[in-house]
């Protein structure tokens, strides 16, 4: 017997050709609406909310947990040097050039997939290129007129559009200054780190050259205006995420190296320094601290024991003659060390971990060897041999810039 043929046949089937074509024009007239919803509200949140946005599924947090790790692949099997810092360098602002782009282009494709939905224009082939074409041309405001919309609601979507255009483009205007403002005041106190600690910044040299007469003092004035900088990078960390990717004007220098040696500098104040100025540096430790957890936070990165030790005893017998040769008196016993052990554990596995993210060195507690300091280093030597400019000489490949 004859198979039957079967009685039911899908519903979409025995829709006839015109309602077919309208349930496609309405699902592509809603994912358009979708795809401009979600862009804008994504560069509400990123641009103007002031407030960390703890959402996880957000276009600029995937876009970044996506390309940071593909760009530092790529860069990271170059010698270490002044190729791989630079295109180290690199992938922070152009990282944000792309972000906005894609917002742009994902902007024109959500219009055109509403024009297109809607069946807005009339002039030339109805095809998706040419809707698409049209809404790129009213997203920048460029008015060729060679497309136009010939229905009511076609009209107020391209005014729409346009506004939307002038819109985004007024909000990048407005956001580049303020995020490049942020970076240079962020890099004013980095620098004037270099004569204060060195360069890398170390905690044995920011002590060291704080032990003149009245040097506690001027410690207390340091560690105060360093809370307040650990404060400012937390905000602006906060309000513009992508500011962490972009790196010091010079190769041996970084936020995260500065906000290890303030961190490593609080610590030996606190529990091994004798007449250090200790409440200060409480407040200093403290904010610092905050502003290391939470951007770990931030960028999701995983805490962990840096590996070497940046201090072993060895080198913290080191650190403690360095002290003293400089005229100050560091506590000792295994009390001091096991507080200074906890201190430690407090922030380095996380400065450890935002370290290896971004791929900035920590620097050490103690100077490995003489260095001159970044204003010390310069093209232009006196004839006569020097200690500087031996020094200098012999660090010049290493990349002053």
């Amino acid at each position: 017997m004859p198979d039957a043929a079967p009685k039911d046949q899908g519903v979409a089937e025995k829709l006839p050709n015109h309602l077919k074509e309208m349930n496609m024009s309405i699902a592509t007239s809603l994912t358009g609406a979708f795809l401009i919803i979600i862009v804008l509200w994504e560069a509400f949140e990123t641009v103007i909310f002031p407030r960390r946005v703890t959402r996880r599924l957000r276009m600029a947090r995937i876009f970044y947990r996506l390309t940071w790790p593909a760009w530092r692949t790529v860069v990271q099997p170059l010698p270490a040097g002044r190729l791989r810092e630079n295109l180290l360098s690199v992938y922070g602002p152009l990282s944000l050039i792309v972000l906005l782009s894609l917002w742009a282009y994902m902007l024109i494709l959500g219009f055109g997939l509403l024009h297109w939905g809607a069946a807005t224009i009339s002039e030339g082939p109805k095809s998706f290129a040419t809707n698409l074409y049209y809404s790129g041309t009213t997203f920048f405001t460029l008015g060729l007129g060679d497309v136009r919309p010939v229905s009511s609601f076609g009209r107020f979507l391209t005014i729409a559009e346009g506004g939307t255009g002038l819109g985004f483009l007024a909000l990048v205007i407005g956001y580049l200054p303020g995020l490049n403002q942020s970076f240079s005041k962020r890099e004013v106190n980095i620098s004037l780190l270099d004569a204060r600690a060195g360069s890398p910044p170390t905690a044995a040299e920011m002590l060291s050259r704080h032990n003149e007469e009245y040097g506690m003092e001027s410690a207390r004035d340091f560690l105060h205006e360093w809370e307040r900088w650990s404060a400012e990078l937390l905000e602006s960390n906060l309000s513009y995420p992508v500011l962490a990717y972009w790196r010091s004007q010079h190769d041996n220098q970084s936020w995260i190296a500065a906000l290890a040696s303030i961190l490593d500098t609080s610590a030996l104040v606190m529990v091994c320094l004798e007449g250090g100025c200790v409440r200060q540096a409480q407040l200093t430790f403290a904010m610092a601290r905050h502003a290391v957890v939470d951007l770990s936070l931030i960028f999701g990165v995983t805490p962990r024991w840096p590996d070497p030790d940046r201090l072993p005893p060895a080198q913290l017998g080191n650190l403690r003659s360095r002290l003293v040769a400089a005229g100050l008196r560091p506590r000792t016993g295994d009390e001091v060390d096991r507080k200074l052990m906890e201190l430690r554990g407090l922030y380095e596995p996380f400065i450890f971990a935002l370290a290896t993210h971004f791929r900035m060195a920590l620097p050490p507690w103690v100077p490995e060897s003489a260095i001159a300091d970044n204003w010390q280093q310069t093209s232009v030597m006196t004839p006569e041999p020097s200690p500087i400019r031996l020094v200098a000489k012999r660090q010049r490949s290493q990349g002053h810039f």
